[in-house]
């Protein structure tokens, strides 16, 4: 080795394993071991005694692999025949990596992140040297994970986003535009290397450029998470986070095998935190069994600090009595706008869509299932087991166009306007139109009480004064008593929410 420091690295290597019981202590066993694999002109690398004296673990070249064997077999027949030695074998297809790291418990615990665990570890006392036998198929991964614990080389983190929409879209765009920056003050090297839809995936193990959507138009797997995770292991992938920029309902599903295949998970998409309580616990047992972790801060407030805050005001034990708001940024801009201004109902909703503020959908919005969603997931951070159907829920969506297609729905979305132009005009004078959620009663029990639903409230007070797509949060607890900690700004819109989502991305990544 040229440099003490020097990552050494060798292919092509075997483990002969040679296994028994109780007999390895005996005087003479390894000397007759290393005899018949000189005669044999046999070289031999790391060696690994195994727990109780019943078994040692040689490395060889892997040309020598079968002789080995054949001749250890040969010297221990008696035994064999005896039943002191139970097997003799190989290992094929593993690497030697050897390092000086003056931390190695660190190395350790960042290669099990990884889900990499050596087949045999050999260290040298005093020297901090330490030499680890891992599979062809990861050895790669785990010489680059080596050498940026040891050397601090920045840090490469793959990024697989599902859904190119409008977050999907501008989240790429923003990655692209930071990653020098982030490469440079935070030796982080995020690559995003899969981009899919939910037809198909397209990869590149290098890292995508400016010309992304090109390649992900020309490509031609079909999009699932099976080409996805042969591809990070065959191309040797550390440090994976997978970003779930859609509103599906069958990717959610997904989240599982992605936890149990090395990747941590960032999501905008607001499913899996309302499924079921049994659903939800279980991704959680999921995540803490394979180390790894789900974070979801756009869920409720786009890219305001929310669900951060709530965590921690959770956990240092401080009471939350109430959470009520303007959950919705897109309901936000359709009722401030609408009780300002002259223009029909429909006419406020269809300039929504168009901004990018509603879901695909706009009933997802409308129908008050998206609130209702966010309210339940705020819930569910206190430790309530709410479940959706406990939610009450006005719907804003006529019951003869819930069912209809979406571009049925918004080619005959003009038929809302009477009925929202009367309830605007029955309002009290000075008052104005607002969609809250509302998540009260007694929080120290196992269920909370969750209401959305359409308020006329003073245009003087603080919801009344909301402007734009601007979400309100007020949060009230026991400390701070009648006066709510208040967090309020952009709720929605493609920008700030893959701008919260690259936040997430961003977290993960300095812990990984």
């Amino acid at each position: 080795m040229k440099n003490a420091n020097e990552i050494k690295f060798l292919k092509n290597r075997s483990i002969v394993k040679f296994e028994g019981e109780d007999f390895l202590g005996e005087i003479g066993i390894d000397g007759r071991i290393f005899k018949a694999l000189t005669l044999a002109r046999i070289s031999v690398g790391v060696i690994s005694q195994q727990a109780i004296e019943n078994g040692i673990s040689i490395l060889v070249h892997e040309n020598d692999a079968e002789k080995a064997v054949a001749c250890l077999i040969d010297e221990f027949e008696g035994e064999r025949k005896s039943g002191k030695v139970s097997q003799i074998y190989s290992i094929n297809n593993v690497s030697v990596i050897g390092f000086v790291a003056e931390d190695s418990n660190k190395v350790f615990a960042e290669l099990a992140r990884n889900n990499v665990f050596p087949l045999l570890l050999n260290k040298v006392a005093g020297e901090n040297r330490v030499n680890i036998v891992v599979t062809s198929s990861q050895d790669e991964k785990t010489k680059n994970i080596i050498e940026s614990e040891i050397f601090k080389k920045p840090k490469t983190v793959h990024l697989a986003i599902i859904g190119h929409g409008n977050v999907g879209k501008t989240l790429i765009e923003q990655v692209l535009e930071s990653s020098e920056e982030i490469k440079r003050r935070k030796k982080i090297d995020l690559k995003v290397v899969a981009v899919a839809n939910s037809k198909k995936i397209a990869f590149n193990k290098k890292g995508f450029d400016t010309n992304w959507s090109d390649e992900v138009l020309t490509a031609e797997q079909p999009s699932n998470v099976e080409e996805l995770i042969n591809f990070s292991n065959e191309n040797q992938l550390e440090n994976l986070i997978v970003v779930d920029n859609t509103a599906s309902k069958d990717f959610v599903k997904n989240y599982h095998a992605l936890a149990e295949n090395g990747f941590d998970l960032v999501s905008s998409n607001k499913i899996f935190n309302t499924l079921p309580i049994e659903e939800y616990r279980k991704l959680r047992y999921t995540l803490s069994k394979n180390n790894r972790r789900y974070l979801y801060e756009t869920n409720v407030g786009a890219g305001l600090p929310l669900i951060d805050t709530i965590k921690l005001l959770h956990l240092s034990g401080e009471n939350i009595t109430r959470i009520k708001g303007v959950f919705s940024g897109t309901l936000s801009y359709v009722f401030n706008n609408f009780s300002l201004r002259d223009d029909k109902f429909s006419t406020i909703v269809n300039e929504a869509l168009e901004k990018g503020y509603t879901e695909p959908d706009p009933r997802e919005d409308l129908s008050g299932n998206d609130v209702a969603r966010k309210l339940l997931i705020l819930a569910r951070e206190l430790d309530l087991i709410n479940e959706f159907e406990d939610i009450n829920i006005q719907n804003l969506v006529p019951e003869n166009l819930l069912s209809v297609s979406k571009s049925e729905f918004l080619s005959r979305l003009e038929e809302l306007d009477e009925e929202y132009q009367k309830i605007k005009g029955n309002q009290e004078p000075g008052h104005v139109l607002r969609y809250v959620g509302d998540l009260h009663g007694n929080l120290q029990e196992e269920k909370g009480q969750l209401d959305v639903k359409l308020v006329s409230v003073p245009g003087s007070s603080a919801l009344g004064q909301l402007k734009g797509s601007d979400s309100i949060f007020e949060i009230y607890t026991e400390s701070y008593g009648e006066n709510p900690i208040v967090i309020m700004g952009a709720g929605a819109g493609a920008q700030v929410t893959a701008r919260g989502v690259f936040g997430d991305i961003l977290r993960l990544s300095e812990t990984k």
